[in-house]
């Protein structure tokens, strides 16, 4: 059985309890993080826990916890269920905590809820046409709030938009404002590539600022002589460019070969694509 973290004990999964008035359960009022690790070895985790750290400010919740705590309570709860297999991720959520009775507004004194527990993940994925996945996306209106920098537990926007794909036979959907820019995906950063130049949107409250999309734009900046651009993405940019790819944790660089019922390219992870994730391959520990 998995051994989990919950509020200061490290315990088995079935044993875990939390109250059903939680404001994680009644408002999705929390943060979340989630870290990848192969053999042992983490992707990322130093900028996942200052991300989740900067959104549980913005939140106003504090747990008493800093960087090195957070370093050290994942490495502790990964040790401990090392026995489920190589490739683990670790899921993290922190709520603000239960109160007596439900209110919108923030309570007084009450202790936010730590909850962690770790899950197997498949191999890190590899720099091979013939094995990688090949996603076929939808395109729609972003209709979510104007909050997607904080990675909130509250998720229904991001679920809705994700079934909207799913329904439809899709693996995601990508998404773009009301004035017709690309935003991202239902969970994942969307990088276009055109001509040999390498573009993906900047930062705003209207997406995730993905731990993936940052240790790629590192490792692009540094080891590869590609031209590299953050900046606004029509929708008409989009549809024409020669690759497409989705990023996130689980993915790493992952190649779009269908958007509605148009090909990407020839409709086959492209020769970029081949080059990045092999360097993201070599270098993401480094992150």
């Amino acid at each position: 059985m998995s051994i989990v973290y919950l509020n200061g004990d490290y315990l088995p999964a079935a044993e875990a309890r939390i109250s059903p008035m939680d404001r994680g359960f009644l408002f999705g009022d929390g943060i979340y993080e989630v870290v990848p690790s192969y053999q042992g070895r983490f992707v990322g985790l130093v900028p996942h826990m200052e991300r989740m750290l900067s959104g549980l400010e913005q939140l106003s919740i504090d747990t008493g916890l800093n960087l090195a705590d957070w370093q050290q309570l994942l490495t502790d709860l990964l040790a401990k269920n090392q026995s489920m297999g190589e490739n683990l991720g670790i899921y993290v959520q922190v709520s603000r905590g239960t109160d007596v009775k439900r209110n919108h507004a923030f309570p007084a004194n009450i202790q936010p809820t730590v909850f962690a527990f770790v899950f197997e993940i498949p191999p890190a994925p590899v720099a091979d046409k013939d094995k990688a996945p090949r996603y076929r996306v939808v395109a729609a209106d972003d209709l979510r709030w104007q909050r997607c920098h904080i990675k909130s537990t509250s998720l229904l926007g991001n679920v809705l938009h994700y079934q909207q794909g799913y329904a439809q036979g899709a693996q995601e959907t990508i998404l773009f404002n009301r004035e017709g820019f690309l935003t991202e995906a239902a969970a994942c950063n969307v990088f276009i590539v055109k001509d040999g130049v390498i573009a993906t949107p900047p930062l705003s409250t209207e997406l995730l600022p993905g731990i993936t999309r940052l240790i790629l734009l590192a490792i692009l900046r540094k080891y590869s002589n590609y031209t590299v651009e953050e900046r606004a993405i029509s929708r008409a940019e989009v549809l024409a460019a020669d690759e497409v790819w989705l990023t996130s944790s689980s993915k790493e660089v992952a190649p779009v070969v269908q958007i509605n019922d148009q090909w990407v390219g020839d409709g086959e992870p492209g020769d970029i694509w081949l080059q990045v994730q092999t360097l993201f391959s070599a270098h993401k520990y480094e992150f």
